[in-house]
């Protein structure tokens, strides 16, 4: 595999062959995000080639480090939008049932007012996420942040569905009592 490093020169000498590189090394997992978000193969396609395009144009004069983070933000970004202009009334994603899932931990930010509130939700979650092990980290932010199902999720760590469940479930109540102490309005 190419590292990233040449993939952003690639990205800089305007050379196609970057997106060919950053499809290769990332593009499975670039379209597995997006499909748990949207839900169907040719629309997770679409966002993943709109992420391509958004990359290309934003690349240079932005210098991403990591590139797979930087890339990961702008498929989820692209997905959600399509997810929200299309999915919105039928709410039957995995997307949403893990947001469901979530939002009993979290309060809504949604105002302009509450962005400060939520850079501070975020820097108290990223401490949160430091107390727990790595596997449950792990759980947590393929659940979280990259929507995997549970059956995924059991076969990347090699436990089962069930305990997958029951350990999401025990990270969110410990969420919830950690934010609690920190006084966040739940």
């Amino acid at each position: 595999m190419i590292e990233d490093e040449k993939i952003i020169g690639l990205f800089f000498e305007r050379s196609e062959q970057a997106i060919r590189e950053l499809d290769n090394k990332y593009g499975k997992i670039f379209h597995d995000l997006s499909y748990n978000i949207v839900n169907s193969r040719q629309d997770a396609e679409e966002c993943v080639n709109d992420a391509y395009l958004g990359a290309w144009n934003a690349i240079p004069p932005a210098h991403p480090t990591p590139l797979l983070s930087y890339i990961v933000k702008i498929v989820r970004n692209i997905s959600l939008k399509l997810y929200w202009k299309k999915e919105a009334v039928k709410r039957n994603s995995i997307y949403t049932i893990a947001m469901q899932e979530i939002e009993a931990c979290i309060a809504d930010h949604r105002t302009v007012e509450d962005e400060i509130e939520a850079r501070e939700l975020s820097g108290i979650i990223e401490e949160f996420l430091h107390t727990l092990t790595v596997k449950e980290r792990v759980i947590f932010m393929r659940r979280y942040a990259y929507i995997d199902t549970y059956a995924d999720i059991a076969k990347r760590v090699g436990i089962s569905k069930k305990n997958v469940s029951v350990r999401l479930t025990l990270i969110r109540q410990k969420l919830k009592q950690y934010l609690i102490e920190r006084e966040v309005l739940i």
